[in-house]
């Protein structure tokens, strides 16, 4: 069973914080809204999915603060809550669509009594969380049937449990594959700089007995040139309208070796992922991070003090250098931007 960072009991969010992990597992508790912010911004939980469950939560204890006799009074005030929510990560779209999603719930329900429309947001939080985990068991099926038995699996970054509400996306594929018999074994890019693949995907592999070795991300082309890889498989933060995805950064670099070396690469993420309103990766904003997350690890200084440093967090991979896209409705290929606006349709 792959871990759940985010669980909601006795009307506290409990998550565990990312930042901390191999070497401790601590679990924080939110009620307050600007508090979930804060967590979503410094990445006690990150994961596009994953933050756009933590931003529903956050949106519902929002308006548990707000005071208002009736839905017209409420609506402007709960849109500055979203909006403090929605400043938080630019890139990963999963964030704006379950704001979005819970804005439209209160429209829906605005009939209500405002403690009935509360109790609502509430329970539209917690229908978010529960449809991703069951979304990512599902794509994690369509997935496992790419991957090979025996097959030697390269993924970037973290998408599994840890970056959703639980199993995961590009791991969700793998746990899959492992779950329907076949034999898997993982190799993971440390993913710097904040080493998401060396804290996180190691560790909740590991969790699970799902055999997995870290790798240097600048040792990846070797090893394809070997023959120790046999195919790629990566979560994503934003899919534009033609297949373009924005993931963590090193993302690109690892598509561009795949496709020098014959290797499939593959891109696992949920409908809530696909922008169609981006027309391509050109238009999907790149958050650029704090420069003492590349000088520093820790507390220890790593390059000379008062360099001049660059930290986006994403890069974009074209669409021609994808393979396929896996979602929770099924697999496509070739031209992304018809087979994605089926997709998003639900047309078959």
């Amino acid at each position: 069973m792959s871990i759940k960072p985010i669980l909601y009991e006795n009307n506290v969010l409990k998550m565990i914080d990312q930042r901390l992990l191999p070497v401790e597992e601590v679990w924080l508790e939110y009620t307050d809204y600007r508090a979930v912010a804060e967590a979503i911004k410094t990445m006690v939980v990150r994961g596009a999915p994953a933050i756009g469950v933590a931003a529903a939560f956050g949106a519902a204890f929002g308006a548990r603060e707000i005071v208002a006799a009736d839905y017209d009074a409420f609506a402007p005030e709960f849109e500055k809550v979203c909006a403090l929510l929605a400043a938080t990560r630019p890139t990963a779209v999963n964030l704006f669509w379950a704001l979005d999603r819970m804005k439209r719930c209160a429209k829906a329900h605005r009939a209500l009594s405002p403690s009935g429309l509360k109790a609502r947001l509430v329970g539209e939080a917690m229908e978010i969380a529960a449809e991703d985990e069951r979304l990512n068991r599902t794509l994690g099926k369509n997935g496992a049937t790419l991957i090979p038995d025996g097959a030697r699996v390269l993924t970037h970054c973290n998408a599994g449990a840890l970056a959703t509400a639980g199993y995961g996306t590009a791991l969700g594929v793998i746990r899959a594959a492992v779950e329907a018999g076949k034999k898997v074994a993982v190799l993971a890019d440390e993913t710097r700089p904040w080493l998401q693949g060396a804290r996180l995907t190691a560790w909740e592999l590991m969790k699970d007995g799902i055999p997995v070795t870290l790798i240097c991300d600048n040792m990846a082309g070797h090893l394809m040139s070997k023959g120790e890889i046999d195919c790629v498989i990566v979560g994503a933060d934003r899919i534009a309208a033609n297949g373009d995805t924005a993931n963590k950064i090193g993302t690109y670099t690892v598509a561009i070796l795949a496709r020098e070396h014959g290797l499939p690469f593959y891109v696992a993420a949920p409908i809530s992922t696909i922008d169609l309103a981006i027309p391509d990766g050109s238009h999907i904003p790149i958050e650029e991070r704090d420069r003492r997350e590349v000088t520093h690890s820790g507390e220890r200084q790593l390059a000379p003090e008062g360099v001049t440093v660059r930290n986006p967090a994403f890069d974009v991979t074209p669409a021609r250098l994808i393979t396929a896209i896996i979602t929770e409705r099924g697999v496509v290929s070739g031209d992304y931007r018809a087979e994605l606006l089926r997709l998003v349709s639900g047309k078959e």
